[in-house]
C-alpha cells in the first residue's frame, strides 16, 4: 500500500504544479492581451492587484507600498486615473485593499479604536469637518472661471467635500495605517527603507525635469516662473517644502547612526534632497531649510560640530549660485509688498475685512474663492491666500488655527521631541523622530508665506512620522497590557 501511495502523491504533486503554472500562464496572457488592448491602465490595474495580493496576505505589505508611494502620489509620474475613471487610481485601490485587510484580520479586537486618536480627532479633523460643512452652501458661489481654466476640479456641494475633505482625509487614513502597521512590527527601521527610496525618486524628478528642460538657473529664479514645476504635479513651493523636511529626516538620521555605510549613504541623499530643494527656488523652502540646520547646530552643543559647520558655511555661501542670491534678494529695499511677491497688495489686505467679519469659525474652506474681495475683481485670481496661518483663520477661524497649532505644536511636535529622547527606540528611529521635531518647527514658520495647515500632499514625510509616533504608542500599550 505505501509502494502504491507515494505514486499518487507524486503525480498529485505534479498536477498541482501543473495547475499553477497553467493558471500563471493564463493569467500573464490575459493581461498581456489587456495591456495591448488598453494600454497604460491595464498594467496599472495589473500590478494594483497583485499589490493587493500581497495586502491580503499581510496589510503591513500594503503599508510598505504606501510609503513608498506616498509622496510620489501628486507628481506626474503617478496616474490619478485608470480608464477615464476619476478616483480609480492604484493609491486609491492599494489604501481600499490594505484598509480592509487590517479590518479582516483585526475585526473584534479594537481595529478601529486602533486607528485613531483623540488629539487627532478634536483637534484636527474636527475643525476641517466643520469648515467643510459651514462653506459646502456656498460651493456655487464660486467664480465660474475657477472651473473654466481648471483651477479647480468641483462643482457644487458633492464635488466639493469630495475635493476638500474626503480627498485630504486619505493622506490621514494613511498615517493611521503606518501607525497600526507600526503597532504590530517588532522593529520599526524597516519602513524608513521605502521613505529612502521614495525621497530618491522625489529629488530626481526635479533635477531630471529641469536638466531635460536647458532653462538657466536665472529664469527659474524669476517671479513669474513659481509655475515652472507645475507640470510635475505639485508647484515649486509645495514640493521645496516637501524636500526640507525631507532633508531634516535625513540630517537627523545621519548623525544618529552608528553604521557607517549608512552614513555615506544619507551624506549622498542629503546633497540630492538639498540640490533639488535650491532648484524650487522657493524661499519658503529655504527658510524652513536654514532653520533646520539651525536647530542641528545648536541641538548638539559640541565644539568639533560647530567649528565643522563655521568651516562649511563660508564654502556653500561661495558655491551658492548667483541665481539662489538673486532670488532670496528679490524685493529687498522696495517695501514688505515686493518682498512678499505682491501678496500684501494682492492678496492679503484685500482678504482681512472678510476675515474680519467671521473671526471665531471663520467662513469654510477654501473660502477667499467667493470672498467679496475674489468676487468683485479686488485681489489676484488665487485658489490659496499663500498663508497656512491666514488661511486656517479664513476657513475655520481663530478656533480653527488655535485647535491645529494644539494639535501640530502642543501634541505632535511634543511627541516626536519625547520619542526622540527615547532611549529604547534604535538610534535611526530616535534620529528620525528628531528631524521630524525640527521639520515640523521649520515648516510651520515658512507657513507664514504659504503652504496649509491642512492636509497637503508636501506634508507626506510630516504623516509618515505621525503614523510612526502613533505606532510605537500602540506597542507600548500592547506590551504593558501583556505585562
Amino acid at each position: 500500500m505505501a509502494a502504491l501511495a507515494l505514486p499518487s502523491a507524486f503525480a498529485d504533486s505534479r498536477l498541482r504544479r501543473a495547475l499553477v503554472v497553467a493558471a500563471l500562464l493564463a493569467f500573464g496572457v490575459m493581461w498581456g492581451a489587456a495591456v495591448a488592448y488598453a494600454g497604460l491602465g491595464a498594467a496599472l490595474i495589473c500590478i494594483s492587484l497583485l499589490a493587493c495580493v500581497f495586502c491580503l496576505r499581510d496589510f503591513r505589505w500594503g503599508v510598505v507600498l504606501l510609503i513608498l508611494i506616498m509622496p510620489i502620489s501628486s507628481s506626474f509620474l503617478f496616474p490619478h486615473s485608470m480608464f477615464g475613471i476619476s478616483g480609480l487610481n492604484p493609491l486609491n485601490l492599494l489604501l481600499a485593499a490594505t484598509l480592509g485587510s487590517y479590518t479582516l484580520a483585526y475585526a473584534g479586537k479594537g481595529a478601529l479604536r486602533a486607528l485613531g486618536s483623540r488629539p487627532l480627532v478634536f483637534l484636527y479633523i474636527a475643525p476641517i469637518v466643520m469648515g467643510a460643512l459651514l462653506g459646502m452652501s456656498h460651493a456655487n458661489e464660486i467664480p465660474g472661471i475657477f472651473v473654466d481654466m481648471e483651477w479647480i476640479e468641483y462643482v457644487g456641494p458633492g464635488g466639493y467635500l469630495r475635493d476638500l475633505l474626503f480627498k485630504p482625509m486619505l493622506l490621514v487614513l494613511y498615517a493611521m495605517l503606518v501607525g497600526v502597521a507600526v503597532g504590530h512590527s517588532r522593529t520599526t527601521k524597516r519602513f524608513l527603507t521605502p521613505m529612502l527610496v521614495s525621497m530618491w525618486v522625489m529629488a530626481l524628478l526635479v533635477i531630471v525635469f529641469i536638466a531635460a528642460s536647458g532653462v538657466s538657473l536665472s529664469q527659474l529664479a524669476g517671479t513669474y516662473e513659481r509655475s515652472f514645476l507645475s507640470p510635475l504635479g505639485m508647484h515649486a513651493n509645495d514640493l521645496g517644502r516637501l524636500y526640507a523636511t525631507a532633508y531634516a529626516l535625513l540630517l537627523f538620521i545621519w548623525d544618529r547612526t552608528p553604521r557607517a555605510s549608512l552614513k555615506a549613504f544619507l551624506i549622498v541623499s542629503m546633497g540630492l534632497v538639498a540640490a533639488a530643494l535650491l532648484l524650487t527656488f522657493s524661499r519658503g523652502a529655504i527658510v524652513a531649510f536654514v532653520i533646520v540646520n539651525v536647530i542641528y547646530l545648536f541641538s548638539r552643543r559640541k565644539l568639533k560640530t560647530l567649528i565643522l559647520g563655521a568651516m562649511l558655511l563660508p564654502v556653500v555661501l561661495a558655491l551658492m549660485p548667483g541665481a539662489i542670491w538673486s532670488r532670496l534678494d528679490m524685493g529687498m529695499g522696495q517695501g514688505v509688498n515686493a518682498v512678499s511677491a505682491g501678496r500684501v497688495s494682492g492678496i492679503w489686505a484685500p482678504l482681512m475685512p472678510w476675515a474680519a467679519d467671521s473671526p471665531i469659525w471663520g467662513h469654510g474652506l477654501q473660502s477667499l474663492l467667493w470672498s467679496p474681495a475674489m468676487r468683485g475683481g479686488h485681489m489676484l485670481q488665487v485658489t490659496h491666500p499663500h498663508s497656512a496661518w491666514l488661511q486656517a483663520v479664513l476657513d475655520t477661524g481663530f478656533i480653527g488655527l488655535i485647535l491645529m497649532l494644539a494639535f501640530w505644536m502642543g501634541h505632535v511636535w511634543r511627541g516626536f521631541r519625547a520619542l526622540a529622547r527615547d532611549p529604547s527606540l534604535e538610534p535611526e528611529v530616535g534620529g528620525f523622530f528628531e528631524g521630524a521635531a525640527a521639520g515640523l518647527l521649520g515648516i510651520v514658520i515658512a507657513n507664514v508665506a504659504g503652504s496649509s495647515f491642512f492636509p497637503v500632499p508636501e506634508q507626506s514625510f510630516l504623516w509618515l512620522a505621525v503614523g510612526l509616533m502613533y505606532g510605537l504608542r500602540l506597542r507600548a500599550r500592547a506590551a504593558a497590557g501583556k505585562a
